[in-house]
């Protein structure tokens, strides 16, 4: 495959290159820059970050799972290329010296390239910026002092002038949902990458040979956002960070949950229709679009259909997906903010759900007129909670009818005990989701977060 993009300022143009090979193995290996560090391999830690430029602006990556595809037509900076031309430091790099923001070292070079993306955007809130980068010996009060400081200094030029860079059209990276249809209809076994936050794992962990792969990364009409009076539609290549950014005033508890999913730089590269179409049964973002009502839109060649979402997830490993179909949007109606989602994980940030739930239930002069409640890490797809919901619907909404409602999680699931959970607790965690929905809805505290001593 050949590939043309910028790296720290200059024009790269590769031919023969293998699909799959990570931008994390090319500049260690290749180029021999071995600042961006190899850590976790998986998108987890952030020793690998780098910056990603185009025309939608400057993201925060993770270059382990990072293919070369992806980077077609864009610019590349590592922390090698942070300092100038002429060896001047970037405002990060003085400021993470001056407040002694590095021990070990190893995690630095990943940190630098978070902050110095982080500067660039103007983004200051630094515990969701830095979520994804680990650190186990600095300690991060000097890296965020080293943040903040960096905050008040100006974006070098020589970072601004990053840019898009020429890209004549590749085969296998569709410009168009049209020419992904006409791609994908000629390789219906081709395996599709979105943002490679999963599929990366498939070629680092589990050493698959994915040949033949469609990039999607360039087909801009598959990222856009619409919303209008009636209903709210997601293109498939939509990236997390946009989409919590648009459902945050609609949906506030969508959109905290989405600040918990995964980290800066995974939500940066995920996909809406990734998330969905890998028919993971722990997404945390199907139960979400299933309580909304949720619609799926697919496409193979010029034949289009849409079907309610939550029939899309057949069996684990299984959708209603035919070959050479594809995901193209999701969308759901607009609807009065009745919708409260609860991920409960080990970790606050950077987790997978033990449990996911999501609930959206109308209430009318006192009595439940409609319910549609949603889990994922409760069964071997994401998956309503059809017993609960009928317990609720014309019943008056009260504690006494949430009690009773409660048994209906026992007859609608059986998950499994593994080492995120046991069957027992997530059945109770579900029970508690229910009641902590009623009594948030009642205005009572249920968050704790927000207790204080």
């Amino acid at each position: 495959m050949d590939i043309s993009f910028l790296l720290n300022g200059e024009t790269v143009a590769l031919s023969g290159v293998s699909p799959t090979t990570t931008l994390l193995d090319w500049l260690r290996e290749d180029r021999l820059l071995t600042g961006t560090k190899e850590g976790c391999n998986e998108g987890d830690c952030g020793a690998c970050t780098v910056m990603v430029t185009d025309g939608s602006g400057a993201k925060a990556l993770n270059a382990c799972i990072l293919f070369l595809p992806q980077l077609q037509g864009k610019s590349v900076r590592t922390v090698e290329g942070v300092s100038g031309p002429d060896g001047a430091l970037h405002p990060v790099q003085e400021a993470m010296v001056a407040h002694h923001g590095s021990q070990c070292g190893f995690c630095t070079p990943g940190f630098v390239m978070s902050m110095t993306t982080a500067h660039l955007n103007g983004a200051t809130n630094y515990d969701d910026q830095l979520a994804g980068n680990l650190c186990r010996c600095t300690g991060y009060a000097p890296i965020i002092r080293a943040a903040e400081a960096a905050a008040e200094q100006p974006v070098p030029q020589w970072v601004k002038d990053d840019a898009s860079a020429p890209a004549p059209s590749t085969p296998l990276i569709p410009e168009s949902a049209d020419d992904l249809a006409t791609i994908y209809a000629e390789h219906p076994d081709a395996t599709l990458v979105a943002g490679a936050t999963d599929v990366g794992l498939w070629v680092t962990k589990q050493l698959r040979d994915l040949d033949p792969v469609i990039f999607l990364n360039r087909c801009e009409d598959l990222k856009t956002i619409e919303i209008d009076e009636n209903e709210v539609r997601l293109g498939a290549m939509v990236d997390m960070n946009d989409m919590g950014a648009a459902i945050a005033d609609l949906h506030p508890s969508y959109g905290e949950m989405i600040r918990r999913y995964a980290s800066v730089q995974v939500r940066n590269a995920a996909t809406v229709g990734g998330n969905i179409a890998n028919g993971s049964p722990i997404g945390d973002n199907p139960p979400a679009l299933i309580a909304l009502g949720a619609t799926l839109h697919l496409r193979k060649g010029d034949a289009r259909r849409s079907l309610p979402l939550q029939d899309f997830f057949v069996a684990y490993g299984k959708q209603d997906r035919q070959p050479g179909e594809f995901v193209e949007a999701v969308s759901f109606p607009r609807q009065p903010d009745r919708l409260k989602c609860y991920k409960l994980s080990k970790r606050f940030d950077q987790d997978i759900s033990a449990v996911c739930g999501c609930f959206n239930v109308t209430v009318a002069d006192g009595v439940v007129t409609q319910a549609k409640i949603a889990f994922g890490g409760m069964a071997a797809t994401p998956k309503r909670a059809d017993a609960v919901e009928d317990a609720l619907i014309g019943k008056s909404w009260t504690k006494e009818t949430i009690n009773a409602a409660q048994a209906g999680f026992d007859t609608v699931f059986t998950p499994m005990s593994d080492m995120r959970a046991s069957a027992r607790y997530r059945l109770e965690s579900a029970r508690a989701m229910l009641a902590r929905y009623f009594a948030e809805d009642q205005g009572g505290p249920v968050s704790v977060l927000e207790v204080s001593a």
